[in-house]
Parts: structure tokens; sequence; C-alpha cells
């Protein structure tokens, strides 16, 4: 079992305490080629300096230093010696794999900076190195822990920088390497850079947090002393043997508790934590009961993270409780292995699973962020994607089959359907929270089971964006909007060539059989005829442009006014394409209006009805009034709430009953009514019935409910009408 490591600057480290050190967890070690290394690195930084003024080989000797703590192999260790040699002494990657291997020399690769590209800003620069760190990431974990060393250490000697370098790499910690450290389960390494970030970021706080810390430093040890004691005596009590330790809270969660809470240090309440360390799973369900037996538990304060671990692999039981003197005092409860893991997060996991592996092992999310990278081009919204995606824990959700599913907090049902396959969130119309149906927007809570209902008829809405919170939903749903976007634009490209081709007496199929486009690849850069279409349909390639590059076409007399005709229709299709949908649906699903439904054929809703939604397995969402009858007993559980888009400007078809006395021409006479109101019929029906009455259907369009009472009202004042229902 590791303690609480310490990671400070240590300036008088040595190669001989550092293999001391390496012997304690891995008597059998290459030592040799770890002493090549230091030397390799100290002769490549010969004359180099710091900002603090200290030879630059004590960076990298810390850096190896943290690495060593954190039991990392040998291979990782070397890196952590050479990591900057590439990119400040002009050493070659090809040198540090002939001196020390491809897996070292690939790990230096991964961590050198992208120097030789000019950006226009820092921040890009930033976004562009960490995107190919990334790459790097996916093929080698250990390129990541070698950065966290690297960072742990800068942030350590930041005092030697500028107040305002000081806050930007400060807070550049904060957004993306705090998250990637706890993303890796590596607390010890996440807690030390969160005190570190405090402490430059807003140094005000930290140093007046640091001295209320000491006033009551010793009242505090005494506490911790005591209440360690006395849960020892307890846990004997009942023959359980563990190791007991407390501690206080890190200053960046009391920071995060008073800033969350509103309140002031002295009304922060467990800023103490004890830690019950057990030999196996089984005891540490008895040392809980014994816990909650011997203090009062605080009800909504257990976690049990052994059954449903993190998705950093961190596993603990997690209590609060009534501790002595009334103090409330947090308690977690794990085996020795389980503390080396929340410690030193994935390394500790490799050790106990693995032994000392070569590095390739792949997490889910970095996968995840190597295909961020693929299918976003802006370098500002894939940081994005970083700063949102990394800190993702917060609630555990489960599956209709218990499976779980952790999510960020404020996830939706949404999020849920993306999380767990992309073509469940694609197909998704609505969904079910703990059997009820909830709204796609629903904030979702731990424990909730959720079950999705798709429909092969449903596509991602421009609106979900807005109900989502993880980045890898809006990421999916951003792509399948792109490539509707892109097809559209095909379509109207490859339609309007067509048009033009026509003009000038051939057509685009036998342009093709000659293979006469390759001329117009070549001028416009083009790899296929769909991107042609594309540029063409979207506006930057003009069809005139295009048929001016085909050999055949070049030399005969063209229409150039028609042909202009054709370029700006298909600029306006283009504008049509790029106008939002919503304004083009009657109904808003959810407060989401460009998502596809279907109106009940047995009641025929329009504007002013009042409807509700229900989602139809399979056939994704039908709209019914709200009084009608013959909605499947089956939908009834699966209502979902629906109201008319306001915007939505369009004529609805509803079917009109009217019984008349029978008389020549009223037919005639009910139809000129009609159309005096300004309604259209789209068609009618007629039949005689007993006792000499007449019964029609019209179908006829009208813009909302009240048109339809208007128009009910014109038939009902003519003389030989009996009455007026709509069907």
């Amino acid at each position: 079992m590791q303690g609480r490591l310490d990671f400070s600057h240590e300036r008088d480290l040595t190669i001989d305490e550092l293999i001391k050190r390496v012997e304690g967890y891995y008597p059998d070690a290459d030592f040799a080629i770890l002493r090549k290394a230091h030397a390799f690195a100290e002769k490549a930084h010969r004359g180099q300096k710091r900002s603090s003024g200290e030879d630059y080989i004590i960076h990298p000797i810390n850096v190896a230093g943290t690495l060593i703590k954190l039991h990392m192999d040998i291979d990782t260790i070397i890196a952590g010696f050479l990591h900057d040699v590439v990119e400040d002494c002009d050493i070659t990657p090809e040198e540090i794999d002939r001196e020390f291997g491809k897996e070292v020399a690939q790990i230096v690769v991964g961590l050198t900076k992208i120097s030789k590209i000019k950006f226009k800003t820092k921040e890009e620069s930033q976004a562009e190195n960490f995107r190919k760190m990334v790459v790097a990431m996916a093929k080698d974990l250990r390129v990541i822990i070698v950065k966290l060393s690297d960072r742990m250490h800068n942030m350590r000697t930041l005092q030697y920088v500028s107040d305002e370098k000081q806050k930007k790499i400060a807070q550049e910690t904060l957004d993306i390497y705090v998250p990637l450290a706890s993303r890796l389960g590596i607390n010890s390494v996440k807690a030390e850079l969160e005190d570190l970030c405090l402490r430059f970021s807003k140094p005000d706080i930290y140093y007046r947090l640091a001295e209320k810390v000491a006033m009551k430093k010793s009242e505090r040890e005494t506490y911790i002393r005591d209440t360690v004691e006395i849960i020892q005596d307890k846990l004997i009590e009942y023959s359980l043997k563990a190791d007991v330790k407390g501690r206080s809270k890190h200053f960046y969660s009391i920071y995060k508790k008073m800033s969350s809470q509103g309140v002031d240090f002295d009304q922060i309440q467990d800023m103490l934590a004890f830690r019950v360390i057990v030999s196996n799973i089984t005891e540490c369900y008895k040392a809980l009961g014994i816990v909650h037996s011997s203090f009062t538990p605080i009800p909504g304060r257990f976690k049990d993270y052994i059954a449903i671990p993190k998705v950093n692999n961190y596993q603990s039981l997690h209590t609060t409780v009534i501790g002595p003197m009334a103090e409330r005092i947090e308690i977690q409860i794990r085996t020795h292995e389980m503390d080396d893991v929340a410690e030193t997060g994935v390394a500790a996991h490799w050790r106990y699973k693995e032994g000392f592996v070569s590095g390739t092992k792949k997490l889910d999310w970095i996968q995840e962020l190597l295909e961020f990278n693929q299918s976003v081009q802006n370098n500002s919204e894939f940081m994005d994607v970083v700063k949102n995606d990394l800190d993702i824990g917060g609630v555990f959700i489960f599956t209709p089959k218990g499976d779980v599913r952790e999510l960020r907090y404020g996830a939706t049902p949404l999020d849920f359907a993306y999380a767990i396959h992309t073509d469940v969130g694609h197909r998704c119309v609505g969904s079910k929270v703990n059997g009820k149906m909830v709204p796609l927007k629903h904030t979702l809570k731990s424990g909730d089971t959720v079950e999705i209902l798709t429909s092969k008829n449903q596509s991602p809405s421009k609106d979900w964006l807005n109900i989502v919170k993880s980045s890898r939903a809006k990421s999916k749903i951003k792509q399948w909007l792109l490539k509707v976007e892109r097809d559209r634009y095909q379509e109207i490209g490859k339609e309007v060539l067509e048009k033009a081709l026509k003009l000038v007496g051939t057509s685009l199929k036998a342009i093709l059989k000659n293979n006469e486009l390759s001329a117009a690849f070549d001028e416009f850069h083009c790899t296929s005829e769909d991107e042609l279409y594309f540029n063409i349909g979207s506006g930057k390639l003009t069809t005139k442009s295009v048929i001016d590059t085909i050999p055949t076409l070049k030399h005969i007399d063209k229409d150039e006014k028609k042909i202009s005709e054709i370029d700006q229709y298909s600029e306006s299709l283009s504008k049509t394409a790029r106008r939002k949908s919503g304004r083009d649906n009657a109904v808003v699903v959810d407060g989401m209006s460009d998502v596809m439904v279907r109106m009940g054929r047995c009641c025929n809703p329009i504007p002013g009805d009042p409807i509700i939604g229900y989602v139809t397995r399979g056939r994704g969402i039908t709209v019914h009034t709200a009084s009608c009858t013959r909605v499947d007993a089956g939908e009834l559980a699966r209502t979902i709430f629906v109201e008319w888009n306001p915007d939505f400007s369009f004529k609805h078809p509803v079917n009109v009953r009217v019984i008349t006395h029978d008389k020549p021409g009223i037919l005639s006479q009910i139809s000129k009514s009609i159309n005096n109101t300004g309604v259209n019929i789209r068609s009618a029906l007629a039949k005689s019935l007993p006792d000499r009455k007449g019964s029609f259907v019209f179908e006829v369009e009208v813009n909302d409910y009240s048109e339809l009472l208007k128009t009910i009202s014109m038939i009902e004042a003519i003389e030989e009408v009996i009455s007026v229902t709509r069907v």
C-alpha cells in the first residue's frame, strides 16, 4: 500500500537515489540503462538553465522521480529523463531508438511539441500540440503519464515565471491535465495539481485557506489521532484487522465546497477524511457495518464504488457519519490493492492485472478522443470537446438489463442513448425512466433505469444539440447533420450540372462515359464526382466554370444567359437547403421543432386542437387530438409532450361531413360557401340517404382550428343544411 504521495521539487535528487527508489518496487530492473539515460540527458541539456536559475537537468530528474513514485516501468522512467531532448537539444528520434529502443522513442516523440509549424495564436498551437498527443496516447498510454509528471514538476516550480504566465498555465492545467489525471485514476496527481492550480490562479484564496487550516492544525491532528484510535478499537472489537488513516481534505476540495455551497471556511462540514484499509472485499462490507453501527450515518451520503466502480477503475466504499464531538467525517473503506489503484491509477492497474506491459493497452475514452480528433476540423472545437468530456464522472445509470453507464452530471436520456450506441442515439424517439415516459431533455439521477425507445424512421434533429450534454453525443449528431447537408448539396450539384449539360447538347451520362470530368477534377482539386457535385451544390463552383473545363465543350457556342440562370437556380436550391427545417413542421415535440411526426388518421388534428403525442414502436411519434378515443392501448403508456409550432404556416387537411335536405344544386351551394371563406376543397364525396336527405364529405385545407370553425359556420348558415360535423 502506498501512502499519500509527495511530489515536492527535489533540488538535490541524484541518480543513485532514484535507483534506490526503483529497487524498492522493482529489484530486478536494468539499473545500467537508467544510468545511461541519465547521463544521456545530462549531456544533451548541458549548459541549459531553467527560469529558477538551476541547471536544466534537475527538471528531467524530477520528472523521472515522479514516475518512480507512481511505480512506472523502466521504459517510462527513461522517457522521463529524455522527454525534452528531441525538442530542445537537436537529438533525433532515430538516435533515441538506437540507444534506448523503439518504445522509449515512441513515447518521447509523442511528447515532442509541433515546433516547426507557425500558428496564428498561442491557443491554436496548444490545441494542435494536444491533438498530436492524443494520437500518441492512443498508441501508448504512457505518453500521458510522462506528460502529467512533466506538468507536475513545472507546476511545482511555477513561481519563477511571470504572474500572467502562472495564471495561464494554471488554467490550462485545470482544464486539461487535472481531468486527464482523474480519468486515468491517478488521484494523488489530480489532488496535487488542483492545489497548485489554486495557488497560482487564485493566490489570495489559497493563502487565506492555508492560514485558516494552519491555525487549527494542532487541534485537527489531535482529533484525527483520537478518531483513528476509536475506529481501530471498534474494528478490533469485531476481530477485524485494518490500517486506519486520517487526513484533512486538500485545499482545492475545500475551495470547491465553499464555492458550491456559498459558505465560508468555518461553515464547511466533513473536512476530514478517514481511510480504512482491509485485506479483501468481504472485510470492506464488514467494516462498513461496524462503522455504521458505531456512528450515525448521514442518509444519502453512502456510495458503493466497489459494486459499481468509477469509469477510471476506482473502487471504494464511501460513507459520511457523525463522528466524535458531533463532527461530520467521511470514511472510505477499501482493500490494499484498491488503495494503490486510487493513488496511482492505471499504473497500479497494470501492475496488478498485467505486470509491466508494453503500453499498448487502450481505454475507450482515449479512442473516443481519437475519433473526435479525426472528425472535428476546428482546433477550438476539439479543445471544447476535451474540456467537456474528460471529467465525465457524475451519475450512474442502469439499462433495463442491469448494465451500468457512468454519465456526466446533467446528462439526459439522449446522452444515455448515444452512450449505448451511435445508432441507438440516432433512432431515439422517446425514453422511459424508471418505467415512466419522460422528455428527452429530462435530467437523469444516479440509480435511474432508462429504456430508450427507437424508430427506424427517426433521425437526429438540430434541436438535439441543445439537449445533449456530452461531447460524444454532440459530435455524433453534428456528423449526421453534416452528412445529410453534404448529401443534399451533392444532389443539387448533380441536378444542376445535368440541366446545364443538356443546354449544350450533351448529358452527364455521356460526359462520365468518356471520362471528361477528369479535367474538372484536376482544375478544381476534386478527388471524386461526389466532391465536384458538392462544390457545385454548395455554391463553391458554378456550372459554367465546370463546363469550361470539359475538352469537347470548350469550343462550342453556349447559351451563357441560360447557363447563368441555372447557376442562379442552384444558388436558390442551396439557400433552401441551409434554411432551418423547423418552420416546415406543424408540431414541436419536447421543445424540438424539427422532429418528424405523423398525424393520427383517426382524428386528423389541426392547429388549435388540444393534442397529445404517442411514441409508436417502430413508427416514431404519432400526434392525436386529446379527445381521440381510437388510440392504441399500448401507446397510452408512451405519451410525449407535443405542441403546435407557431411558425408553421402550411395548410392542414381535415374532413367535414354535411347532412342536408336533398335538393338540386345543394352541392354547388355548399362548395361556393366554402370557397367564399378562402378555403380550398381537396375532394368531395356525395351520396343520397333515405328520407330524401343528402350526405357530403368534404376534405378541406385550413390553417388552423379557428378557420375550420369559420368554415363550418358558413356551411351551417345554408338553409337546407341539417348538421355539420368534423370527421
